[in-house]
């Protein structure tokens, strides 16, 4: 009876171990939309749709808008931050110091659309997001070209053109060392300003972490959009750093 007793226990011991080390396992992310400026009226959209993807795909999901939580040890805990429509001077001194040891530590950064609108006297940031808006044009349809289909946040496209519907953002000081995944053709709309190779999605190894970006996420509607989704989820496994 006491051998039959103790194996119970060790047998519930090891379940406890197990389950806590896959807790331990699955990655939390850290969706951060604190604004400055101009704030989206899809980001509550946006919220609602990386929580649900994080439950579908077994990722952890916490949002917030307060940069308080910007220090070394909060950070820790994340494996990838995404700056969803953030805008502005959303971070003092401090607290990007202790993003910047995040990133130099291997930890991941996805920036989803006005992203590349924040921190512009920051210049690791802007490396880091891979450029900066400068403008754009009426909300319009374009072409959009698939240029990688290697990576997570493009393989499943089977056709290298996409017709989609978004705020087409224009852009400055681009990262050279990006790596593009999805251009947009300049004349399938009015406005653009980048020229024949306008970068619209990309991503890249930076300062030890690694970082992810995809122009798209302006309208309330692409937060439902299935393709969109799919890009993005491929870009936040890769920030991450697990495979898919």
């Amino acid at each position: 009876m006491k051998k039959a007793l103790s194996f119970c226990i060790l047998i519930a011991a090891f379940l406890v171990f197990q389950s806590n080390t896959i807790l331990k396992k699955v990655p939390r992310v850290l969706v951060f939309s604190k604004t400055k400026g101009f704030r989206h009226n899809s980001i509550d959209a946006g919220k609602i749709a990386i929580a649900k993807m994080g439950k579908e795909k077994k990722f952890l999901v916490d949002t917030t808008e307060n940069a308080a939580l910007f220090t070394s040890d909060n950070l820790k805990q994340y494996a990838a931050i995404v700056f969803l429509n953030t805008t502005g001077d959303v971070l003092d001194n401090q607290q990007q110091t202790a993003f910047e040891s995040y990133i130099k530590a291997g930890g991941g950064y996805v920036g989803i659309h006005a992203a590349t609108d924040t921190e512009y006297d920051w210049p690791w940031y802007g490396k880091l997001a891979g450029a900066y808006f400068i403008s754009h044009p009426v909300v319009q349809q374009a072409r959009f070209v698939v240029k990688d289909k290697k990576h997570p946040s493009t393989s499943f496209f089977t056709d290298s053109i996409w017709m989609h519907k978004d705020e087409l953002y224009n852009f400055k000081n681009i990262n050279p060392d990006i790596k593009v995944l999805l251009t947009i053709d300049e004349s399938s709309y009015e406005g653009g300003k980048n020229g024949k190779i306008h970068p619209f999605s990309w991503y890249h190894d930076y300062d030890g972490g690694r970082a992810f970006y995809t122009s798209m996420g302006h309208l309330k509607e692409t937060w439902t959009d299935e393709t969109f989704l799919k890009h993005l989820y491929g870009g936040i496994t890769y920030a991450i750093g697990k495979k898919k």
